[in-house]
């Protein structure tokens, strides 16, 4: 299959590692110094070297804030018959230009990226493709998440960024509050340390990413529960409620095993 990929950025340029030997791949970005360590792949800064590469699936890689804009802008470029997709972490707005861009599309989410996963052994990881996608895109993501040993998942558009706001917004959420309160420690404890690094893994994402992911019109309901399960602890805390605390450790307990 003929693949352009929009973004030379970590996961489009993981996205052609992971295609090109599969398949003709392209990718384009119009900062040309992001191109020159991408190999086994053509390499494109002008919006007319796709049109004539003709690709038969495009996927849109580019920083969230820019999707929809980067859609809009290389559209006129596309063969009709191209299938268009993203794997955008958040989902707003795209169900939506993709009804009205005429199209077909396939929308889907590879739940782990460069900050946190290795990408040699993605077995313990998952990805999410949208149900009301196109068959022949949702074909060819399940056979290449399949071949990455992702566990995969179908979602609505909806149901997809209500699973983001429990999955990523309470740590995300949980991670800066954490952060928040740091003071230089000399002699930090094994599970400080540990929280650290995730918090820094964290805040190595660009700002508009961790913004979306927390604007997710479903995180406020997580992000609220976190502030009644700490109000509810700290009064336990201040009562100083031996057998309350058990009562909370137990439940705590219980739901991490699940």
């Amino acid at each position: 299959m003929k693949i352009c990929i929009l973004g030379a950025g970590k996961m489009g340029t993981w996205l052609t590692d992971a295609l090109c030997l599969q398949h003709e791949v392209a990718i384009y970005d119009p900062e040309k110094a992001r191109l020159r360590y991408i190999f086994n792949t053509q390499r494109f800064t002008q919006l007319e070297e796709i049109a004539e590469f003709a690709p038969e699936l495009l996927i849109n890689a580019v920083s969230l804030q820019y999707t929809l804009s980067a859609f809009e802008e290389v559209l006129p470029y596309l063969p009709q018959d191209c299938i268009i997709s993203d794997i955008a972490s958040v989902k707003t707005g795209l169900k939506e230009f993709y009804l009205k861009s005429g199209h077909r599309y396939v929308s889907t989410h590879p739940m782990f990226g460069p900050t946190f996963a290795s990408l040699k052994d993605l077995s313990m990881h998952h990805a999410i493709i949208i149900s009301q996608s196109d068959h022949m895109g949702k074909t060819f993501f399940k056979d290449f998440y399949s071949s990455l040993g992702l566990s995969i998942h179908e979602y609505t558009f909806i149901e997809h960024d209500e699973t983001i706001a429990y999955s990523l917004s309470i740590p995300f959420s949980s991670s800066l509050v954490f952060a928040a309160c740091m003071k230089p420690q000399k002699a930090p404890g094994t599970t400080f340390s540990k929280h650290m690094n995730i918090a820094k893994g964290l805040l190595s994402e660009e700002d508009h990413l961790l913004t979306e992911i927390l604007f997710n019109p479903f995180t406020y309901e997580q992000v609220e529960n976190i502030r009644h399960q700490l109000k509810h602890l700290l009064k336990l805390i201040d009562t100083k409620d031996t057998e309350g605390m058990h009562a909370f450790l137990a439940h705590v307990r219980e739901n991490i095993s699940e």
